[in-house]
């Protein structure tokens, strides 16, 4: 039996970038902030671990990369996780010992095969300290290819919790339609949506989504300054001229029927906190459901191939 209410924060803040063991700590203080202040799950910013590097371009061009951009995101990859890993392990302690159902972004390092690749992944942990789950981002967006690999649908994750089925998709998947149906087709409750982007036309994709799902959003961004960047990094000239401010957030949480529950953060860190009536779903699906008695699947049909894709496989 599902609980009737929870409550949810989202942070906004921004880690050391570059620095997976700042970006922990910064996990620990704020999860026990959100605890002690009532909080069942907690959703922090897309790659928290170890941060976004916003305006670098890791020395690239079209046809050219330098040592320079090679060097940093050899950096990158150092501070990027492995899962399950010893950081995924501090995070299980983590939750374990508030109680909270965790929802964190990371760079997750592929440990199958040639392990050179990374990915932005959403990580879920427990209250019982385990790693319930993780998603891949499908499609990394514009020149964020150079950073990160494509993830497959077996990572089309949805958990089950007392609160409902909690899922999600990364930044701009959520223009994807049929990812998003993908996700409204396994029942998603609670649709959180980690973003590294703070325009004013993300606000009204929340919105859009939340209508369409008929679920709670919650929308977690960094909140960045150039403070927030190693002065050492090779490629530190990339941002050297760019305004003290990188990413004003944006944070928000909305209701089922696409009403803000927490108005958007902007310009600064925090925590947005609030109390989801889970009763409200089944009210406002009443008359929309699109998974349901508005999906006509004698006209429309989606296939979703949630096989993991192995690039190699050996035989016997």
């Amino acid at each position: 039996m599902n609980q009737n209410h929870v409550c949810v924060a989202v942070v906004q803040s921004a880690p050391v970038l570059f620095d997976k063991l700042s970006s922990i700590d910064l996990i620990v203080s704020k999860t026990k902030e959100a605890a002690e202040r009532g909080a069942q799950l907690v959703v922090f910013p897309e790659v928290f671990i170890p941060g976004y590097p916003r305006g670098l371009t890791f020395g690239t061009r079209v046809g050219s990369r330098n040592d320079a951009g090679r060097s940093d995101w050899a950096r990158y990859w150092d501070s990027a996780i492995d899962i399950p890993g010893a950081e995924t392990k501090l995070l299980g302690d983590l939750a374990q010992e508030t109680g909270v159902y965790l929802v964190v972004g990371v760079v997750e390092r592929d440990r199958d095969y040639s392990q050179g690749t990374l990915y932005n992944t959403i990580l879920y942990i427990g209250p019982d300290g385990q790693v319930l789950g993780k998603h891949r981002k499908l499609v990394p967006t514009g020149s964020e290819r150079l950073l990160w690999g494509q993830g497959d649908g077996s990572t089309l994750t949805v958990i089950d919790t007392p609160f409902g089925t909690v899922g999600g998709l990364i930044c701009w998947e959520n223009y994807m339609p049929l990812a998003r149906m993908a996700m409204y087709a396994q029942g998603v409750d609670i649709f959180v949506t980690p973003t590294a982007d703070s325009r004013d036309t993300w606000q009204a994709t929340l919105q859009h989504i939340a209508c369409e799902g008929r679920c709670y959003v919650i929308s977690s961004n960094q909140y960045v300054t150039k403070a927030s960047y190693p002065a050492d990094l090779a490629c530190y000239d990339d941002i050297e001229h760019d305004d003290v401010i990188l990413c004003r957030g944006g944070s928000a949480i909305v209701g089922p029927l696409g009403e803000y529950i927490a108005e958007p953060l902007y310009n600064e860190e925090g925590i947005l906190l609030a109390t989801l009536d889970l009763s409200r779903i089944v009210k406002s699906r009443f008359d929309f459901d699109v998974a349901g008695h508005y999906s006509r699947p004698d006209v429309f049909q989606l296939t979703v191939n949630t096989e993991r894709k192995d690039i190699v496989v050996f035989g016997k």
